[in-house]
């Protein structure tokens, strides 16, 4: 590939299971039945952009549970965040949560998924692609956004907004790997209750709070499905069609609860026992199919703080203030050892 670029950007070599180009929303148009779409996991999104000096809404790829291999047709920035994936340029392990520079030629591709479901990888510059209704997410069901309106697939051509000769004007930053989330440790989802508890059973509404529910295969970008005890309604499973927001707790007639996510449609006629607080979706996003969650009651007041203390943690201000430059792009070197039974990865970078 070196030498035969002309056009630049970044071919799709495999596609993963799903890989879909996704930025902060599609926002203003809920009201004609158009779902929002957009990241999943804000955290991991935004700090994907900083690390590569982008806005934060510029869109990246969002990569579910198998990752794509990419051949780059010119130098860029990049940052992988999110689950842990392995990164692997031209074979060799490169570190996530922090800037690395892809030259022209090279190849990205991704080993296991440890722990989450999604990671994201971000692009200094973006991806010039067409807005539509103000955004490039990919909303499948409506089959508009991204590229082509679709998961990306063998033979795909993304081509970047920022010019490769301009890469090595970017500064490279790290995140501190002490504010990474942990994946595997984010079983407790809090909820407000309602705007439809009353359609349930007492007991059920008890189930609900002090049951453990088990992440369903049929899970996607529009809900997750729970399978665990059934939840009783107190009449009909069904009610005039309303509003359905991010979160609900939506629970058809065959008592299995399932959580609404960004591709959700945008009116529903089940009674949603309650809903997921915003700070709060980014782990249940996460959550591989098999693995198990259970629900914790919150006041209205302080879903509310957790938003606040969310949208603190991913501003401008207070990521810059996180972030510290790296002393060259591709100065590390990754060993995997092994310390009482337990594997980790190790980055080590030679210093003056």
């Amino acid at each position: 590939m070196r030498g035969k670029n002309r056009k630049g950007g970044i071919v799709v070599d495999r596609g993963g299971l799903l890989t879909t180009v996704q930025d902060r929303g599609r926002f203003g148009y809920q009201q004609y039945g158009m779902p929002t779409a957009g990241a999943l996991d804000d955290f991991a999104y935004s700090v994907g952009n900083l690390l590569v000096g982008n806005p934060q809404e510029t869109a990246s790829l969002e990569i579910t549970l198998q990752g794509p291999t990419l051949v780059f047709r010119q130098t860029v920035l990049i940052s992988v965040t999110g689950a842990p994936i392995e990164p692997r340029v031209n074979g060799e392990e490169v570190p996530q949560w922090q800037g690395i520079e892809v030259k022209e030629g090279d190849t990205l591709s991704f080993g296991a998924l440890q722990e989450g479901c999604r990671c994201y990888l971000s692009v200094a510059g973006g991806f010039k692609l067409p807005k539509i209704m103000g955004s490039q997410s990919t909303c499948m069901r409506a089959r508009i956004g991204g590229y082509q309106g679709r998961s990306l697939k063998q033979g795909d051509q993304l081509p970047l907004a920022l010019a490769g000769e301009r890469v090595k004007e970017l500064p490279v930053y790290r995140y501190p790997s002490r504010r990474i989330p942990r994946y595997f440790s984010s079983r407790e989802l809090r909820v407000v209750m309602g705007p439809q508890e009353d359609y349930f059973t007492r007991k059920s509404v008890r189930v609900f709070l002090n049951g453990e529910f088990t992440l369903d295969t049929n899970s996607d970008r529009m809900g997750c499905r729970l399978e665990g005890p059934l939840l009783q309604h107190r009449g009909s499973s069904d009610l005039v069609s309303d509003g359905m927001p991010l979160g609900a707790v939506q629970v058809p007639g065959h008592g299995n609860p399932m959580v609404m996510l960004k591709d959700r449609p945008t009116t529903g006629g089940y009674p949603k026992i309650a809903t997921v607080i915003t700070a709060d979706i980014w782990k249940i996003a996460q959550l591989k199919p098999g693995e198990k969650v259970y629900f914790k009651k919150v006041s209205l007041k302080a879903a509310r703080e957790a938003r606040r203390e969310l949208e603190r943690s991913i501003s401008p201000d207070t990521l810059e203030r996180l972030l510290t430059v790296t002393p060259s792009k591709r100065d590390y070197r990754i060993y995997h050892v092994t310390v009482e039974g337990k594997s980790f990865r190790v980055y080590l970078r030679e210093t003056e």
